[in-house]
């Protein structure tokens, strides 16, 4: 009866070292998958000048680029939005394609985070809100004729008809503006990898939706 108790006690204590260790690296993959860009919402919506394409990025920086951020280099990240007219006649076209620069640094002596687009810049106490405000990417808005066929009768409605229209967001760190020795770095260390998947979503629903309630 001793033995078969020993023999039991081992076993679980085996048990609870794997389960351990299964616990540890499922923490650890979640941990790495959560680091990066990805989109967490895009959308097109009418407004009263047209339609406006907004894109909602979650942003976490690995340690080393975070690191790499406190010590004074300057982030710089590339957004693109795009529509892309698609035809079953003709090939693909673009509506619009727009990328916007936005820079993240850090400054040491307010101890704030700044993003910077242009000529405009905004300071934050912490990197989280800071990344908050980086994620929010918007094109100016689209007046309706973009989306017009500008021709009347009944072959322009059908060919209006088999009109596809697709809006595309992605957003990625421009390695390219990194300091020299760290492009190396960057080419190497996966940390630095970072692009968010390129998000598309038809638009066909909200041009629906919009063209029937113009209607009288």
């Amino acid at each position: 009866m001793a033995s078969f108790m020993r023999y039991c006690r081992k076993h679980l204590r085996n048990y609870l070292v794997k389960l351990a260790l299964l616990l540890s690296l499922l923490c650890y993959s979640a941990l790495v998958s959560a680091e990066g860009i990805t989109v967490s919402k895009a959308e097109v919506r009418p407004v009263d000048e047209g339609y406006e394409v907004v894109a909602d990025f979650k942003i976490t920086l690995p340690p080393s680029v975070a690191d790499a951020l406190l010590h004074g280099v300057v982030l710089n990240f590339v957004s693109e939005l795009s529509i892309t007219r698609s035809r079953w006649y003709w090939l693909d076209s673009d509506v619009v394609q727009a990328e916007q620069v936005t820079k993240l640094s850090y400054n040491a002596l307010t101890r704030q985070y700044r993003i910077s687009r242009g000529t405009l810049f905004q300071g934050f106490p912490n990197l989280e809100s800071a990344l908050r405000l980086l994620g929010r990417q918007t094109l100016p808005p689209l007046a309706e004729s973009v989306f017009q066929t500008g021709t009347a009768g009944y072959v322009a409605k059908m060919l209006k008809s088999e009109t596809r229209y697709t809006a595309f967001a992605q957003m990625r760190l421009d390695v390219s503006q990194l300091p020299k020795p760290l492009q190396v770095t960057a080419l190497t260390n996966s940390e630095w990898d970072l692009t968010s998947e390129k998000y598309s979503w038809s638009m066909q629903a909200v041009l629906a939706e919009k063209e029937a309630a113009e209607k009288p």
